[in-house]
């Protein structure tokens, strides 16, 4: 590990109980910043309904930190938008939002769109999926924003269990995004959970950065970060256990030449064909292929777009 990284694990890696509520809530007050919190949800009526009910009993209702909560529905086909919104969460479709743009499918592609219809000076992403959730993913990673003006982004480590064993999920991260970062972007090396949806950043960086439709979204996020502010503008905030549905190998590894993909236009932005992923099933007649098509579409910094200068926030 390079000695710089060492350094900024001592000084930029802290833990949720590292800064109490009084402290966050009188930096808030002190800089007079706005809080956004953004969930991507597709097909999430399960889970996004507890997140978004925690998040407003403990963030909005007991104390002020978080100003809106905003859930980007991105064509679910279950009661997802009506379980958010009876649980506080302004609900916003997808394809509502920049509609001269048609919308492609996509984690990514949500978070994009989410900077148009927020308001917030700092937005925190959250991903729909999780269980067992607690607030302090929230404060936790909106805390240093807060109260460090030289933190621009916070990602949210904690552990991953997988079936009951401890630290054995991140799959995709241990054996697709660490390596990656550790042999082309070793500044990077010192993140826990680099493909983790929750973190949070200042509105000036995010409208600055492209954004992957895609699940390369977060390391494509994570690099380009990198290059914008430097290293010492990036931090983590352990924030305890993450549970969340996971997915089957064959969507993992749809996800890993997403990123690995991602990954390939930062290292060289020349002109390549489109790639695709053929995997395997077995079917009645043996070994069937499926192939499909990696995302590599990217949108462009949100002040590029015109309409982002001149939104209207309701």
């Amino acid at each position: 590990m390079l000695e710089e990284v060492e350094r900024w694990l001592r000084n930029r890696s802290w833990s949720v109980a590292d800064r109490p509520m009084h402290h966050i809530l009188a930096a808030k007050q002190r800089t007079g910043q706005s809080v956004s919190v953004v969930l991507p949800a597709l097909n999430e009526e399960e889970t996004v309904g507890d997140i978004v009910a925690i998040i407003a009993h403990d963030l909005v209702h007991q104390v002020p930190l978080v100003d809106e909560i905003v859930v980007v529905d991105s064509g679910s086909t279950d009661r997802t938008a009506e379980v958010a919104a009876a649980a506080g969460a302004r609900v916003v479709h997808r394809d509502d939002v920049l509609p001269r743009i048609p919308a492609v499918p996509g984690k990514g592609e949500v978070l994009w769109r989410s900077l148009l219809v927020t308001s917030g000076d700092i937005v925190c992403f959250i991903d729909a999926d999780l269980k067992e959730f607690s607030s302090d993913f929230v404060s936790g990673i909106v805390g240093p924003l807060l109260t460090d003006p030289g933190v621009d982004l916070v990602k949210a480590m904690y552990d991953r269990p997988l079936g009951g064993a401890a630290g054995q999920g991140g799959r995709v991260t241990e054996l697709m995004a660490r390596p990656l970062l550790n042999m082309h972007w070793p500044q990077l090396a010192g993140f826990v959970q680099p493909l983790g949806g929750e973190y949070a950043a200042r509105r000036s960086l995010l409208e600055q950065l492209p954004f992957p439709v895609g699940y390369g979204v977060e390391l494509g996020m994570l690099v380009d970060a990198l290059h914008l502010v430097g290293l010492d503008a990036l931090a983590q905030v352990d924030v305890g256990v993450r549970k969340h549905r996971h997915q089957d190998g064959q969507a993992l590894g749809r996800m890993s030449a997403a990123i690995y993909r991602t990954a390939q236009l930062r290292l060289a932005r020349g002109h390549m064909v489109r790639p695709s992923l053929t995997q395997f099933e077995r079917g009645e007649d043996g070994f069937e292929p499926r192939t499909y098509s990696v995302d590599t579409e990217e949108r462009p910094p949100m002040v590029e777009i015109a309409e982002y200068a001149t939104r209207k926030v309701a």
